[in-house]
């Protein structure tokens, strides 16, 4: 056995440390699960980094890869840190660890980076694939050139712009990561020596990838191709992999993908082992029982998973699909008619068709019947959605702003019954075949359309065939269909029309992802789940598929809980017996009312504490309200978190951090709750209102609540208060997250202070640290903690 004392990368572990490494690699060795609930300061990252490093480097074991997994880029950065911390502190004789922090095609794209060549967030990755598709085409088999031929005509353009004269007039090298490359801005042009156009721009970066290959039929690997020694580099970030393959001229993303079967540490988010097209194109070849995988921030587990293998086509996308498919028909209807076929579609000729045709188990009367199956539907979503808004929404065309974001449920979501869709379709006379063959027909439509056009890009039929087929083979208990309209704006769509203000989707919901992520967890060899907010423990191993693991595999799964272990001293924590924050008692945002009145004066209270302050509302309205009061009521600046893109939320928590103390006000379903580092005098207090339970009235709950009572017989407590008070959990643990840290923790609300039909006191950690009190005692507490602190030697 190694040591893993040589691994760990600080000079003395904590005691929970020292347990939580043990205790899983031990339970690996069994191919076994080690759940940790720790709170922050626990060092969870270092553990599981410890013990995945240790079994990797152990020669007795099988195991050739850590697998982190997590759905906060901070902890991926967190992760990131640590491994460079176990690689500074490593004995001289051990090599470093080496890891990779895998990223989208957008973020290493050195075009879409640096804006250029026309390449954008919107068009990258149906830009990459066709010059990728050319690339390949030029130097392939039959192909007209050779990929060393392609980068010295890269180089050699950019050459030509530098002797043009454009050298003193700005850089005609494309820069990227601080790193010069060796091309143009603009993409290269292959010319055999005749005219070039853009239908002839290849990637440069693509072919120096695949000239550094090892020759067809070698023994070589693809991590050859790689312009750096990996195995000595330690820890990779996206950053640094750009910059290296960037300057070599090589291809980021290929490097990638190249390199990840071989490094020690992976790291990435849940769709790199959860999401079906993901693991089907990148990741697959790390999912089986070599890999020790590390689900961190495992309370979304369950939320994330339930969203990757749910399933959905918009409207748009089938009204491409019905494009694609008549321009694939078109051609062999119009030679059957004697018509020229050139003069009603510009794609396939009637060979073609027949051809692909001929090498498929799909035939041309399979392609119409699609066509005309897709076309039904779109015509009978039209009228679903018109006779939904001219229920709910009477005289709806004449304001089309005024509409709201839907969902169209379609069947009792309380009742798990064949859904109208299915049921409308098997009256029109559309059968099994129809909705199974669907997705064979979408897979010949694009070869076709890919054979014959000379831009490739995603291609909508195959989506719909893949959504009609799973639309007709998943239950109607476990998965719950329905149509969603979220508001956008079309000026092209008509001015009565709902599709100016709508996107309209045919959505399928797995409502019980826990046979979707234990099937998955099964194929690593073993793991380590972890969060600083899994309890009730036995709640969370069954909606993740622990428990099957454990019962069917006969496979060890071992729990963990780690207190926090910072100075008592230094923190007060409150749960305070205000009148329920629900709807019945509190009204719209703005009502006057005796609960609003003691939640603004507890809100208070804790905003007059010294330092920042964290207010935790329900929802976004109710943040924007509690705002409004406190900016009359504090004297120090409130600042309000609203729904909105990244760049804003970043320069919102700049400013909080910065300067004398504020108030940060924010939804407890918004990113400034979860996985942003409070430490320090970050932050000095926390206040959470009410139990922050999502829309118990959305069609989509319901059907999540009532699969949830069949799977494990409480779905309310399993889908709803559970997860509820893990987001409360989340937000207050912003607080405290070091041995020097000092500050306050109040959850606002009688259910998380009184023991009663409805409370969620017994889903809080059993160590008594929320002491209850009542709304005028709230005070007198706040102020006996200050003068502790301000007594303290």
């Amino acid at each position: 056995m190694t040591d893993w004392r040589s691994i760990f990368g600080h000079d003395e572990p904590y005691d929970e440390q020292v347990d939580g490494i043990e205790t899983a690699v031990d339970t690996a060795r069994d191919g076994g699960y080690t759940v940790i609930e720790g709170a922050c300061g626990t060092g969870k990252t270092m553990i599981a980094l410890t013990a995945g490093i240790d079994l990797v480097r152990d020669p007795d074991t099988d195991y050739e890869r850590v697998f982190v997994l997590t759905s906060v880029k901070q902890q991926l950065r967190q992760f990131e840190a640590d491994l460079e911390t176990i690689n500074a502190n490593l004995p001289d004789e051990a090599a470093p660890v080496s890891g990779l922090t895998l990223v989208g095609k957008a973020d290493v794209c050195p075009y879409n980076r640096e804006d250029a060549a026309g390449i954008d967030d919107g068009n990258v990755y149906d830009r990459c694939e066709t010059l990728r598709d050319r690339t390949r085409d030029l130097t392939g088999e039959g192909g007209d050139t050779t990929a060393g031929s392609l980068v010295d005509q890269a180089r050699s353009q950019q050459i030509g712009l530098a002797d043009s004269g454009a050298r003193g007039g700005g850089a005609t090298f494309l820069r990227t990561a601080d790193e010069p490359t060796p091309y143009p801005p603009d993409l290269p042009e292959y010319s055999d020596g005749g005219p070039i156009d853009a239908s002839t721009e290849y990637c440069p970066f693509y072919a120096q990838y695949l000239e550094d290959l090892p020759e067809e039929g070698s023994d070589g690997d693809a991590a050859e191709a790689v312009p750096y020694d990996f195995t000595e580099a330690g820890m990779i970030t996206p950053e640094d992999l750009v910059a290296r393959s960037a300057a070599h001229g090589t291809c980021p993303h290929s490097v990638m993908g190249a390199v990840l079967g071989h490094v020690e540490i992976v790291l990435g988010n849940y769709y790199h082992a959860f999401d079906p097209r993901t693991t089907g194109s990148f990741t697959g070849a790390l999912l089986d029982d070599s890999t020790f995988v590390v689900c961190d921030e495992a309370h979304m587990l369950e939320p994330r998973v339930r969203d990757l293998v749910s399933d959905g086509i918009a409207d748009s996308t089938l009204r491409d699909a019905e494009t694609e498919l008549s321009r694939v028909i078109q051609p062999v209807k119009f030679e059957r008619e004697g018509r020229d076929a050139q003069g009603g579609s510009k794609t396939a000729d009637a060979d073609l068709v027949r051809a692909e045709l001929n090498d498929s188990d799909v035939s041309y009367d399979e392609l119409e019947r699609t066509l005309e199956f897709v076309q039904d539907l779109r015509v009978e979503l039209d009228r679903r959605i018109t006779a939904y808004l001219d229920r709910n929404y009477r005289g709806w065309e004449s304001d089309l702003t005024d509409l709201r974001d839907e969902e169209i449920p379609l069947r009792d979501p309380a009742v798990p019954a064949e859904d109208e869709l299915s049921e409308w379709a098997r009256e029109a006379g559309y059968g099994d075949a129809d909705w199974v063959r669907a997705e064979a027909v979408g897979a010949v439509v694009e070869r076709i359309l890919n054979e014959a056009e000379d831009e490739d890009r995603t291609r909508a039929a195959p989506a719909v065939g893949r959504l009609l087929g799973e639309w007709y083979r998943r239950g109607h208990t476990d998965y719950f269909r329905e149509l969603e309209l979220e508001r956008t704006w079309d000026d092209t769509e008509p001015a009565d029309s709902w599709r100016r203000a709508y996107n309209a989707r045919m959505a399928l919901h797995n409502c019980v992802p826990s046979d979707a992520i234990g099937e998955r967890l099964a194929t690593f060899g073993s793991g380590i789940l972890m969060s600083a907010t899994l309890e009730p423990m036995d709640a969370f191993t069954e909606v993740t598929g622990l428990q099957y693991i454990a019962r069917e595999e006969d496979r060890p799964v071992v729990e963990r809980r780690y207190g926090l272990h910072f100075p008592d001293e230094n923190r007060e924590s409150f749960a305070v017996a205000a009148p329920k924050f629900t709807y019945d008692n509190r009204g719209r945002p703005g009502d006057q009312n005796p609960t609003r009145t003691q939640y603004i004066d507890a809100i208070t209270n804790v905003g007059e504490l010294p330092g920042n302050v964290l207010v935790g509302m329900p929802s976004y309205a109710e943040a924007d309200w509690i705002a409004g009061v406190l900016e009359d009521r504090l004297e120090k600046p409130v600042l309000l978190d609203a729904a909105s893109d990244d760049e804003t939320t970043q320069s919102l928590k700049r400013e909080f951090f910065e300067g004398d103390g504020k108030v940060l006000v924010t939804s407890l379903r918004g990113t400034l709750t979860e996985g942003v580092d409070y430490s320090g005098d970050r932050l000095a207090a926390a206040v959470v209102c009410g139990v922050p339970i999502v829309n118990t009235s959305s069609p989509r709950t319901k059907a999540v609540r009532r699969a949830y009572d069949d799977e494990f017989g409480d779905g309310f407590t399993y889908a709803l208060t559970i997860p509820a008070v893990r987001k409360a959990r989340q937000a207050i643990g912003r607080v405290i997250r070091s041995p020097d840290d000092v500050g306050v923790r109040v959850l606002l609300d009688e259910r998380y202070a009184r023991d009663s039909w409805d409370s969620v006191r017994p889903y809080l950690p059993d160590d008594g640290e929320f002491q209850p009190v009542s709304p005028d005692m709230l005070g007198l507490g706040l102020d006996r903690f200050r003068d502790r602190l301000e007594t303290k030697p």
